[in-house]
């Protein structure tokens, strides 16, 4: 189970990282359109990249406790149980690592915003 949570985890992981790259794109986008209004077109673009480069520090959190995890994973007896890898889970410091209920909800939360926090 540990395995396929930490597998779901990176996935959620790369998807967050695909919304960073969509959000940026999205705002090149608007510089590019000739807009009408330039001024309006390049403060909307840059409170859009703005916003979407504070959720990679998200990521990089993300990334730090998935790989203190998989390290503590990886010191653990073969033989152990599934409490010990729960402990684990749980002394991470991002509540989407660290609560199993809530593992994968940004990717299930229907909006069309960039889920980057």
């Amino acid at each position: 189970m540990t395995l396929y949570r930490l597998a779901n985890e990176l996935d959620e992981t790369a998807r967050q990282s695909a919304e960073l790259v969509d959000g940026i794109t999205n705002a090149l986008q608007i510089l590019a359109s000739g807009s009408e209004n330039p001024e309006a077109a390049r403060q909307q673009a840059t409170s859009m990249i703005v916003s979407t480069l504070q959720g990679q520090d998200r990521i990089e959190q993300r990334c730090k406790n998935l790989a203190h995890a998989a390290r503590h994973f990886a010191m653990l007896p073969a033989r152990n149980d599934d409490s010990d890898y729960e402990d684990v889970w749980s002394q991470l410091t991002l509540d989407e690592l660290r609560l199993a209920e809530l593992s994968g909800a940004a990717a299930q939360e229907g909006h069309g915003e960039p889920d980057l926090f």
